[in-house]
């Protein structure tokens, strides 16, 4: 059962409004700091095609992709160390999240990390390289507002639009947990905080 002032838009989905406004500075600062040992970049799919959002990652592995698949690993591709450690307030943050939609116990080992430009977004996809689908994903947004896409369990579902602001925080699992979601290209806007950005936390559980 979800707590009030949770926004359920699906059976085991939920928007938290305003969830992480509280930290996003510290949210921000740390983006700044992993991201300076691990930097932004644009990560090519299988198919040879340049993603349009940037990535990095932080965490006991990161999520990547390249012509040899999509998948996780210990280490940067481009660096060949270790991802930065994920901040402990990342873990914390992101389990108080679960747990206010009923996930209890949710331990993330990954934390992807985007960052949108104006008109840069994220087609419908599925999270599904995970070793099982147990976990919840827990996505924060901050910066620029941006429009949220959560579909059905096959592609072709039409799916939802759902605006999403700084500060907000989406949670999904259970019987949602393989939905297709996605974002829309980032119109041009402004934050304080980010200028021109949107960045997106996305935890998981990945082994």
């Amino acid at each position: 059962m979800s707590e009030p002032g949770i926004r359920q838009i699906s059976e085991d989905s939920f928007i938290l409004p305003g969830f992480a406004s509280a930290e996003d500075q510290a949210l921000l600062a740390a983006i700044q700091q992993i991201t300076a040992a691990a930097p932004f970049r644009q990560m090519s799919t299988p198919r040879g095609f340049k993603m349009a959002a940037q990535l990095s990652n932080c965490g006991d592995c990161g999520w990547v992709t390249d012509r040899r698949g999509y998948r996780y690993q210990q280490t940067d591709p481009e660096t060949g160390q270790a991802w930065p450690d994920m901040p402990l307030f990342f873990k914390t943050l992101a389990s108080r999240a679960a747990a206010s939609c009923g996930f209890e116990d949710f331990d993330p080992d990954v934390c992807l990390i985007n960052c949108y430009q104006p008109r840069a977004g994220m087609g419908l996809h599925q999270d599904k390289d995970e070793k099982d689908f147990s976990a919840p994903i827990v996505s924060v947004s901050l910066g620029v507002p941006a429009i949220f896409l959560f579909g059905g369990l096959q592609r072709r579902d039409k799916p939802e639009h759902y605006l999403l602001q700084h500060g907000d925080v989406v949670v999904w699992g259970g019987i949602d947990r393989l939905r297709f979601h996605g974002i829309q290209p980032v119109k041009l806007s402004h934050h304080p905080l980010t200028g021109q950005y949107r960045y997106n936390l996305t935890f998981r559980r990945a082994f």
